[in-house]
C-alpha cells in the first residue's frame, strides 16, 4: 500500500448525495444508492468494498450513465470540476467522456468485449481513437497496451468467446487503460485472476494513478484495496457508512464502523469469523441503521434512528478520543 498524501487540486471526481432508485412494477421502489457523498482527487485510489448487493456497481454505472431506464437519480457527480455526470446528455458522455476522460474495466468484461472482432483489432481501435497512432506503429502499440493489464500476446488474435474469464478480465483492463483518462473506474477488476495476476494488474492501476491520475476501484478483494489504496470508503445497504485513510483502516486503529470491523474480521489472515445475518433488501430498508440487526452494539436509538454521515462516519456510536482524531482528518475528502 502507498502512503498517504496531501492534494489541494480540484477534485478528479466529486460526489455529493448521489442517490439512485428503481422503480418496479407495481410502484415499488428499490433504493441502489443513498446519499453517496466522496471525492477522488489526483493521484489518488479511493476503494470502494462491501458485501455484493449494497450498491457499489450501480454506483458506478450511474457516474457513466449506464443505468436502466426505470432508474432516477439525484444529487451531483463532478467530472474535473466541470462536468456533472448526472446531468450530462448521452452525446456528451458517450464522446467526450467514456474513454477519454473516465476509463472503465468492467465488471462482466465479456459483455463489453465486441464479440466479433480480435483482442488486437479492439486495442488497435482505441489506440487509433483515443491517442492518436496511426500505421505501422499500431501493432507494437498494441502489444505494449496488453502488456499494461499482463495479457499475453500470443492471444491477441483470439475472439471474446476463445478467451477464458481471466484473459477477458486482463483484456478489457488493457482497454481501459488505453488513453490514459484522468479517472479509471475499476468495477472488481481482479474477477477471475489467481493471486499473482491480482496483484500484477493491481499493481498497473496503481502506476496509473502514481502518474497524477485517479483511481476508483469497486471490489471485494480487501487484500487487493490494502495493497493500492489511499483511503477506503465502505458501503452496506446502499450508503457508505465509513470512509477512513487506508493506512488507518487496514492498520491502527482500525475500522470504526462495525460492519467495517466485520468485514476485516471475516478474512482468513484475521479472526475469520464471518458477519452474523444477512443485509436487508434495498426495496424494505428499515427505519433506523441498516445494519441494527446484525450489530452486537445496536440499541433503540439504533433502530429507530438513521445515523447520519458525519466525519467520515455514519454510526451512533461513533469512537471518541484518540482513535477518532486518528481517522476524522480524513473523513470529509
Amino acid at each position: 500500500m502507498t502512503a498517504d498524501r496531501e492534494n489541494t487540486a480540484v477534485p478528479v471526481l466529486d460526489v455529493r448525495d448521489l442517490s439512485v432508485r428503481f422503480r418496479m412494477r407495481g410502484g415499488r421502489d428499490i433504493a441502489a444508492v443513498t446519499d453517496a457523498r466522496f471525492t477522488v482527487a489526483p493521484g489518488e485510489c479511493l476503494a470502494l468494498v462491501g458485501e455484493s448487493g449494497c450498491g457499489k456497481s450501480v454506483l458506478a454505472s450511474a457516474l457513466l450513465g449506464l443505468l436502466p431506464a426505470n432508474a432516477a437519480t439525484t444529487g451531483s457527480a463532478f467530472l474535473g470540476g466541470d462536468t456533472d455526470l448526472l446531468t450530462a446528455d448521452e452525446r456528451t458522455l458517450a464522446r467526450t467522456v467514456r474513454g477519454r476522460r473516465i476509463g472503465l474495466v468492467p465488471q462482466s468484461p465479456a459483455a463489453h468485449l465486441t464479440p466479433v472482432r480480435t483482442v488486437r483489432a479492439q486495442l488497435e481501435e482505441s489506440l487509433r481513437e483515443l491517442t492518436g497512432v496511426r500505421g505501422s506503429e499500431l501493432p507494437k502499440a498494441a502489444v505494449e497496451a496488453a502488456a499494461r493489464a499482463s495479457f499475453p500476446e500470443g492471444h491477441l488474435d483470439r475472439y471474446p468467446h476463445e478467451l477464458s474469464g481471466g484473459l477477458a478480465q486482463r483484456a478489457a483492463t488493457a482497454l481501459a487503460l488505453v488513453g490514459d483518462a484522468p479517472l479509471l473506474l475499476a468495477d472488481e477488476p481482479t474477477t477471475g485472476l489467481d493471486r499473482d495476476l491480482v496483484e500484477r494488474t493491481v499493481d498497473e492501476l496503481r502506476r496509473h494513478t502514481d502518474e497524477g491520475r485517479a483511481l476508483l476501484i469497486i471490489t471485494h478483494d480487501l487484500a487487493a484495496a490494502e495493497r493500492i489504496a489511499d483511503r477506503v470508503a465502505v458501503m452496506y445497504a446502499g450508503r457508505i457508512v465509513e470512509i477512513a485513510k487506508a493506512a488507518s483502516f487496514f492498520g491502527a486503529p482500525g475500522p470504526r464502523h462495525p460492519y467495517a470491523r466485520g468485514l476485516l474480521n471475516a478474512l482468513p489472515d484475521r479472526d475469520f469469523t464471518p458477519i452474523p445475518g444477512m443485509p436487508p433488501e434495498l426495496g424494505a430498508l428499515p427505519e433506523g441503521c441498516a445494519f441494527a440487526a446484525r450489530c452486537a452494539h445496536a440499541d433503540t436509538r439504533c433502530t429507530g434512528e438513521r445515523p447520519a454521515f458525519t466525519a467520515g462516519l455514519a454510526c451512533h456510536h461513533a469512537p471518541t478520543g484518540r482513535a477518532h482524531a486518528a481517522t476524522k482528518e480524513s473523513a470529509d475528502a
